[in-house]
């Protein structure tokens, strides 16, 4: 933790958590943990994101349509207008297979005074910390080891170890095995467990080596008593048959032994671990966060924010700065934060709905990737925010899956190229989650929203990723293949269209043309352009053909630019704003008149259900068109909702109702983009500042004009620095107007504004 006088970059407690949701959270992408720092039953639940439950899922394929595509499209474009509600194979609603925690490692000791308690997540490092006295407790996840580290100090240690699969909702005929072993170190205790009605399976292995004292076993715990320290390893395995729990064991010894100094055995029998430390052989708990911390560090402190809070606020604990929601203290710490967590969750996968982190088996809508909304806000800040690690996270995400994502363009579109799914628990791609009232096999957005992070990192780092390069060109033949019907002018036509996961007033949910679909087509068909030349003017041309947006009686950007498909405005999702944000297709600058229904459009949106993503969804489109009233509005109703737990994550409703990433990781990118917008072309200065951040410092942000930029403002004006890594000349938008800037490679500019 830092000190008072800067910004905070890491949350404090001063008690246990007595509820999972407000557990401290520290994770490398892979492994996850949520800490509760209680000195007499610490419990640090597990997690990894390969951990999803088999539910028939792991079989589902996409629904075999193609061949009844042409006489659904007559009949849509023929007028029937719930045509769509057929275009199915029958099945039920199937969820992807659900996500859930592994076990949690207790570890209970007699009960002692809590005096002078205080447990605390340093961001910087992503090291939590319980300590009261005497006692301590330290936990991390390595990045460089992919391995949960704990660390436990305290006079003459009296600990209960074990592995606990009983956490809410694990079903009842999982099938559990416990290990337990007396090595060199202390013990090693495993936790099987096997999936009802198959062979898939999880395995949990803990090392624990202990300093002083000695070790017993009492199966399936360990004993410890009388030492001064106990290092625990966890790691998590998902298999099918068995695990080698040996060799698991073998290499989590190994972690314990420094290169080129090999394990002495002691000479005290086992049971009887090292009595000093010092001369203990391999690395220590310093040693293991030294390695860490290199990448950990590195990534987490490109970017920080300050926004001058008071100094007696910063010092607040959490909790207490969440009672406090319109002061500033608070937002820097829940951008700090939204920072950390989206790194921390960021590796393997990109985040989930519950970022890496849960603490029952019932995860709300299965703990899935979202992709029509969800993990799109949720990552949409990895480019500017320097976080290339959750770029990457992304990446591999989608590469592993594009061939399952070709068999949905085939088997519903009958079609070449990519069609992505709206649901995917990481393992499937496939389109298999639908029904009448959520037809999201009729989606075709949602590769272009996907892939749009990976070229904004090509554009921001001035390369060009060979994989997004190939991705790119499959969804621009999905397209040659599906548009090929018509209007009366001879517009293309993208029809069936689906806008998630609404549909017009008045009708079915399947339909003609919306706002979203000729959105991405027409980005994807040029973005494709750019980087295949050879196909760049079929591509274009074919983009130029799509009908373009349409402005209703109300003045405002029609979600169906569709005549007759009248918008419904109360509802969470604001797809057909897709043009605004996270395109640049529209806005104030280039397409004036659209801007200004765009505008229209937001602010006849209603709240429906209060989403955590809809308010911040709000804020981001608010922030392009320049509003800056409308982004404090949206942020308030996230701050003053309670949505935060005392962990800093976030809830999915109001009142912290069902633990949910998406406020958490988005607010970072709410922040950024009322501070800076920019294009290859474009760079804008305080687009939309709230009255609420009257002065602050914006450092280290990546512009997609190829310079890193440090942005600082106060009521009089501001001055940006900018380190450019490209020659170019670009336009440069100020509250003073506009006007052209030029770039040099390696030479930094320095910009004095009014504001």
């Amino acid at each position: 933790m830092t000190g008072p006088q800067t910004p905070v970059h890491g949350t404090w407690e001063p008690a246990p958590a007595a509820r999972w949701e407000d557990a401290f959270l520290t994770g490398n992408g892979r492994h996850g943990a949520l800490v509760s720092g209680d000195p007499n039953d610490d419990r640090v639940i597990v997690t990894h994101h390969t951990l999803v439950r088999p539910n028939g899922a792991e079989h589902a394929r996409p629904p075999e349509l193609a061949a009844e595509l042409p006489a659904l499209q007559d009949r849509l474009l023929a007028g029937d207008l719930t045509a769509a509600e057929e275009f199915t194979d029958g099945r039920p609603l199937q969820w992807v297979q659900p996500f859930h925690p592994a076990f949690q490692l207790r570890l209970r000791r007699p009960a002692g005074t809590a005096d002078g308690y205080r447990r605390s997540v340093d961001f910087t490092t992503g090291e939590t910390r319980a300590e009261c006295a005497g006692w301590t407790s330290r936990v991390f996840v390595s990045r460089a080891d992919d391995v949960i580290v704990q660390y436990v100090t305290g006079p003459a240690l009296t600990l209960g170890i074990c592995l606990d699969h009983h956490l809410p909702g694990a079903p009842k005929h999982l099938g559990v095995g416990h290990g337990a072993l007396l090595t060199p170190e202390g013990a090693v205790l495993s936790l099987r467990a096997r999936y009802p009605g198959g062979d898939r399976a999880y395995t949990g292995v803990t090392l624990v080596a202990v300093t002083g004292g000695t070790t017993t076993l009492t199966p399936p715990a360990a004993t410890v008593e009388g030492a001064d320290a106990v290092l625990l390893l966890t790691r998590v395995r998902r298999h099918t048959g068995e695990l080698d729990v040996a060799a698991e064991t073998r290499a989590l010894r190994d972690l314990l032994t420094a290169p080129g100094r090999p394990c002495v055995e002691p000479a005290t029998p086992a049971g009887r671990p090292y009595d000093d430390p010092a001369t203990a052989p391999g690395r220590s708990y310093d040693d293991l966060l030294d390695r860490h911390l290199a990448a950990h560090r590195t990534a987490y402190t490109r970017v920080t924010l300050d926004l001058h809070a008071d100094p007696a606020e910063r010092a607040l604990p959490g909790s207490a700065l969440l009672a406090r929601p319109r002061n500033t203290a608070l937002l820097e710490r829940l951008f700090a934060a939204g920072r950390y967590h989206l790194l921390s969750s960021s590796g393997l996968n990109p985040p989930r709905l519950t970022g890496l982190w849960t603490g029952e088996w019932d995860t709300a809508w299965s703990g899935a990737f979202t992709t029509d909304a969800n993990l799109n806000l949720q990552t949409a800040s990895a480019a500017a925010a320097a976080l290339p690690e959750v770029t990457e996270a992304l990446a591999a995400l989608i590469h592993r899956q594009l061939d399952d994502w070709r068999d949905n363009a085939r088997a519903v579109f009958g079609a070449r190229g990519v069609v992505a799914p709206a649901h995917t628990d990481g393992e499937s791609g496939h389109a298999y989650h639908f029904s009448r009232a959520y037809p999201l096999h009729l989606w075709t957005a949602g590769a272009d929203w996907l892939l749009k992070p990976l070229v904004d990192h090509d554009e921001t780092y001035g390369t060009q990723d060979p994989r997004t390069t190939a991705a790119l060109e499959q969804v621009a033949l999905f397209y040659e293949d599906f548009l090929t019907r018509t209007d009366d002018d001879g517009r293309l036509v993208v029809v069936p269209s689906y806008s998630p996961e609404n549909r017009p007033a008045g009708g079915s949910w399947g339909a003609i043309d919306a706002a979203m679909d000729l959105s991405a087509a027409r980005h994807a068909l040029h973005t494709a352009a750019d980087r295949h030349p050879d196909r760049a003017g079929h591509w274009r041309a074919l983009a130029d053909r799509l009908p373009p947006h349409r402005i209703n009686d109300d003045g405002a950007l029609a979600e169906w630019a569709r005549p007759g498909l009248d918008d419904t405005y109360d509802h969470r999702h604001l797809s057909h704003l897709y043009g605004v944000w996270p395109l640049d297709e529209i806005n104030p600058y280039d397409t004036p008149d659209l801007a200004k229904a765009a505008h229209r459009a937001l602010e006849l949106r209603g709240r429906e259900n209060d989403s955590a993503h809809g308010h911040l969804h709000q804020a981001l489109i608010a922030a392009r068109l320049r509003d800056p009233g409308h982004v404090a509005r949206a942020l308030h109703s996230v701050l003053d909702g309670d949505y935060f737990h005392a962990s800093l994550m976030s809830a999915h409703y109001p009142g912290r109702d069902v633990y949910n990433a998406d406020a958490a990781h988005t607010l970072p990118t709410v922040i950024i983009e009322m501070l800076v917008h920019s294009t290859p072309g474009r760079l804008v200065l305080l687009p939309a500042l709230p009255e609420t951040c009257p002065s602050g410092e914006l450092r280290g942000i990546r512009t997609r004009c190829g310079a890193e930029l440090d942005l600082a403002w106060d009521p009089v004006g501001a001055t940006a620095r900018l380190r450019p890594h490209r020659t170019h000349r670009i336009e440069l938008r100020t509250s003073s107007g506009v006007r052209p800037l030029d770039l040099v490679a390696g030479e930094d500019r320095v910009l004095t504004l009014t504001t």
